[in-house]
């Protein structure tokens, strides 16, 4: 673990001696500085009637962040990490350092509409057989993003990586999983809700052991998810409570490659941990399939003959990095 420092006029002694507090609302960051702001602000701005506190675990930004939230929020509790420890164990972090009865993961790329997190935490202090509840997102003009999903089987990998996905029986696949048959417009059980923000108790989120480490980036709220049901607990997704969500904005500053490496080894681990040793050969067969779909593709492209060597040459490097990942 690299060393972590907290900054603050509200440590965690202080903050224990206070009103007890009802929801910790930890914001992971990472290169995203206006965003963050913008976080924060809307935080700041949404009044609550029980006592709240705001961390902020700044991942080794190299864009200011973690100053300009000591300068400009001094109320929050700053969390600095001299690396980049990335999703899972960032938020680990500010769990432990939390002391709410409640806790709300929140990406630094939303802004919270007025009385959304007081609806969140209403709803699990009325309904103790739900473990999480999330709510509607919705993108900066307005819509609604369609962002529930169903947790995935062993044939996701083949639709989501090939172009099967884009034909029947692989389209109807994907459509049950992106849950094209619900509206978002309403409240109902879900398994796997987005994850931009997500509210549990923060003693079970503990008992848990938080994200599994293993999915670093991606996959850790699938998992969290999938254990949770496997305890017969039940996942909410709350659409009277409404979040504005920007969308990618750590990933975005992440180079493409890197971050596709990324979900091929942690869709692997994932499909390992509730899998096994099948579920993981199966991935890395798909991620194969997908580079002999792509090799096709540039063999019959209508590219000139030196570009396609050379689009070749890129692909096998890419591919034993995927091998390798």
């Amino acid at each position: 673990m690299q060393p972590t420092s907290i900054h603050s006029p509200s440590a965690r002694s202080a903050a224990s001696e206070r009103a007890p507090i009802e929801l910790s609302i930890v914001v992971l960051s990472w290169n995203t500085r206006a965003l963050l702001a913008a976080c924060l602000d809307a935080l700041q701005r949404d009044c609550a009637s029980g006592a709240r506190e705001i961390l902020v675990v700044d991942n080794a930004s190299r864009d200011g962040s973690a100053d300009m939230v000591a300068r400009d929020f001094p109320a929050a509790r700053l969390v600095r990490h001299q690396a980049n420890l990335l999703y899972a164990r960032g938020n680990n972090s500010g769990a432990r350092a939390a002391v709410g009865r409640y806790l709300c993961l929140l990406n630094s790329d939303t802004e919270v509409r007025p009385g959304a997190l007081e609806r969140l935490t209403r709803f699990l202090e009325q309904h103790p057989e739900h473990a999480a509840v999330a709510p509607k997102l919705v993108d900066p003009d307005g819509g609604v993003q369609r962002a529930c999903t169903r947790l995935p089987t062993l044939l996701d990998p083949l639709w989501e990586a090939t172009g099967l996905g884009k034909f029947p029986p692989g389209s109807w696949l994907a459509r049950r999983h992106h849950m094209a048959d619900f509206d978002h417009e309403h409240s109902r059980d879900v398994a796997q809700p987005p994850g931009a923000c997500f509210v549990m108790r923060r003693a079970e989120f503990l008992a848990l052991g938080g994200f599994d480490p293993r999915m670093s980036l991606y996959f850790n709220d699938v998992d969290l998810c999938r254990r949770l049901r496997a305890r017969g607990r039940r996942i909410h997704y709350l659409a009277d409570a409404v979040v504005l969500h920007h969308g990618g904005g750590s990933t975005r500053t992440c180079d493409r490659r890197e971050r596709n490496l990324y979900w091929i080894r942690n869709r692997r681990s994932y499909y390992l941990k509730h899998h096994g040793r099948v579920g993981a050969a199966w991935v890395r067969a798909v991620v194969g399939l997908w580079g002999l779909e792509c090799a096709m593709r540039i063999r019959l492209g209508p590219r000139a003959a030196a570009e396609k060597r050379a689009a070749l040459a890129e692909l096998r490097d890419y591919m034993r990095e995927c091998a390798r990942a």
